[in-house]
């Protein structure tokens, strides 16, 4: 290609970049006798970046294996000079960027959502089983892998994406498309994965510090079961597909999961614990931190026990995952 004609082109070549905090994945609630507890949803929309990639006389298109390579190398040479850890490359995240740069592609455009499309949250969760709490992408159309890597670190959002200190796992999908290259990077922060079991032993740490803190003696814990509460009405339609066994699983963890099925804190299960206990009901992706209101109620001297029940799963308002949990203190 003539060098006059690739300098006009660079011109109009077009990057964009999108990225969804964590601040919006937790929600708390707290309940004591028959009260319900209550439901915050946050709705996640990714920005529209049309741009004129018109190119009808395309003959060809193939993922580039090696220019995915060079994004990532120079990527994670960038973060280095920056003191950023490496980003891992991620099978599942590069599995969504390929579906998207397809779909861009196709359009002959870039953008982070198309009609009809999901969000990418959502697009990254039905690719990955990580568990995710931020989620970021660039997308970018240029020559080739190296002025790719150029012009997005020469733009700030794309450049605060590229050196996000949280991030650490990614995904790549390049296509190339004759000379020219279509550019997807998803950017995840994934967190450790446990068992139901493993989290439950954390908030159970967190419990002990918080009466500690507190200063007031600590709780006995308990495990639930449905003889404790005379229940008999709790069938497997209150577990989700990702809850744990229901093999030994106390009523706590019924209830958990039943939160998780309905994707509410509010439900049957949960409102019979809290017409016998103090029930504290909420999300998080941290396991080990309690949210603010416990502090409130753990300060209770007359406090004995506590129980604890954990679910981990995906839901329309968490597609990446969250765990659900109900802590009931006698």
């Amino acid at each position: 290609m003539p060098r006059v004609s690739k300098i006009a082109l660079t011109i109009v070549l077009v990057t964009g970049a999108a990225s969804f905090p964590p601040s919006s994945r937790v929600m708390a609630s707290s309940s004591s006798g028959g009260n319900d507890a209550a439901s915050e949803r946050s709705a996640q929309q990714a920005s529209l970046k049309p741009a004129s990639a018109a190119a009808a006389d395309i003959p060809f298109r193939d993922y580039d294996s090696a220019a995915e390579q060079v994004l990532l190398d120079l990527a994670n040479q960038a973060r280095a000079q920056a003191g950023a850890s490496p980003l891992a490359l991620d099978n599942g995240l590069s599995q969504a960027a390929h579906i998207h740069v397809e779909a861009m592609f196709a359009a002959r455009q870039l953008s982070h959502q198309f009609p009809n499309e999901p969000s990418l949250p959502q697009r990254l969760a039905s690719a990955t089983r990580l568990q995710l709490d931020q989620e970021g992408e660039n997308v970018a159309l240029d020559f080739d892998a190296a002025s790719g890597h150029q012009h997005l670190m020469l733009s700030p959002p794309h450049r605060a994406n590229l050196l996000n200190q949280a991030y650490n796992v990614v995904g790549m999908g390049v296509i190339r498309s004759g000379d020219r290259l279509y550019i997807v990077q998803d950017f995840g922060h994934a967190l450790p994965n446990y068992s139901a079991a493993e989290a439950k032993e954390r908030i159970a740490a967190a419990v002990t510090q918080a009466r500690q803190q507190a200063r007031q003696p600590a709780l006995t814990r308990r495990d639930l079961s449905r003889r404790d509460l005379s229940i008999h009405d709790v069938s497997s339609r209150d577990l989700s597909s990702d809850s744990p066994s229901g093999n030994g699983q106390s009523f706590a963890d019924v209830a958990a999961c039943s939160m998780a099925q309905a994707d509410k804190l509010g439900t049957s299960p949960v409102q019979q614990l809290a017409q016998r206990y103090t029930v504290l009901t909420y999300t998080s992706l941290h396991p080990e931190t309690l949210p603010a209101e416990a502090g409130r109620v753990l300060d209770d001297r007359n406090l004995r026990t506590f129980s604890i029940g954990a679910c981990y799963a995906r839901t329309n308002t968490y597609p990446t995952g969250v765990y659900w949990v109900v802590l009931s203190l006698d």
